[in-house]
C-alpha cells in the first residue's frame, strides 16, 4: 500500500479569505458574527482546572474542620505574587498531619483544603500520592528514573501524601520518606499528610529522624474515631 504524501496546505492569504467569504454569503451567515465567536475565548477558571486533575470522588470535597481551615488561611497568607500586578502563588507555608482511623473524613479534608485554597484566590502547583504509589513509584527498576522523580515531588510546591504508614515498613521506606520529607521541611514546603496510624505510634513506624522533623514542620489533627464511610447520617 502506498501512501501518498502532500505538501501541507496553507490557510489565510487572500485566495482563502475570498473563498471563505462567498460560502458565509451563500449561507447568509455574518462574517462579523462568526469572528466574534471564533474570538472570544472559552471560559476556564483556575478552579476548574483545579477540579479536572481532583479524582472524581473528591471534586466536591468541602474543607470544614476548623484546623484545617486554619491551616488553608496559614497558607494563604504566605503565598506571594511573583511579579507586580500577579496572582500570588504558594511558595513556603506550614503543613498539616491529619492522624484518625480509616474512613475519618482525613482525605476528603485533604483535598478540600486545596479546593479552599484556590477558591481563595491563590494559586497553586500541587500533586497528590498516597503513601504507597509514592513507594512504588521510587522504587529504584529499569528504564525509569526514581531520583528525578523524588527530587519533582520533594520540590512541588503543595503535596498531598494520603495514607502514611499503610505501607510495609522497611529500611528502604524509612530512607525514602526521611528524604522526602528532611528537603520538604528545609525548604518549608506546605505538606498536607494523613495517616491511619496514631500519632504515638508514628515514632516505630518512621523513625526519629522523620518524627522529629514532622513535630516541628506539622500542627496534627486527630480526628473522631468514626469510620464515616461506614456509618452515614440518615437522609
Amino acid at each position: 500500500m502506498r501512501t501518498r504524501n502532500r505538501e501541507p496546505q496553507l490557510l489565510g492569504g487572500t485566495g482563502t479569505v475570498d473563498r471563505m467569504a462567498r460560502i458565509l454569503a451563500a449561507r447568509n451567515i455574518d462574517p462579523a458574527a462568526v469572528a466574534d465567536v471564533v474570538d472570544e475565548p472559552e471560559p476556564y477558571s483556575p478552579l476548574d482546572a483545579l477540579l479536572a486533575g481532583m479524582p472524581p470522588r473528591y471534586r466536591g470535597a468541602v474543607a470544614d474542620h476548623p484546623q484545617v481551615l486554619a491551616w488553608v488561611r496559614d497558607v494563604a497568607e504566605a503565598a506571594v505574587a511573583p511579579s507586580l500586578g500577579a496572582r500570588r502563588q504558594v511558595t513556603t507555608g506550614p503543613s498539616l498531619l491529619m492522624a484518625g482511623v480509616v474512613g475519618a473524613g482525613k482525605t476528603h479534608q485533604a483535598y478540600g483544603a486545596v479546593r479552599r485554597l484556590v477558591q481563595s484566590g491563590v494559586g497553586v502547583r500541587w500533586r497528590a500520592t498516597t503513601a504507597a504509589d509514592l513507594y512504588a513509584d521510587l522504587r529504584p527498576r529499569p528504564g525509569a528514573d526514581s531520583e528525578r522523580e523524588l527530587a519533582a515531588v520533594s520540590c512541588c510546591p503543595l503535596l498531598i501524601i494520603d495514607d502514611l504508614g499503610a505501607a510495609k515498613a522497611s529500611e528502604w521506606v524509612e530512607e525514602v520518606t526521611y528524604r522526602l520529607i528532611n528537603r520538604r521541611y528545609n525548604h518549608m514546603l506546605p505538606t498536607l499528610i494523613t495517616t491511619n496510624l496514631a500519632i504515638k505510634d508514628l515514632r516505630a513506624y518512621l523513625g526519629d529522624r522523620v518524627t522529629s522533623r514532622l513535630a516541628q514542620m506539622t500542627t496534627r489533627v486527630e480526628f473522631e474515631p468514626v469510620d464515616r464511610r461506614r456509618y452515614r447520617p440518615a437522609a
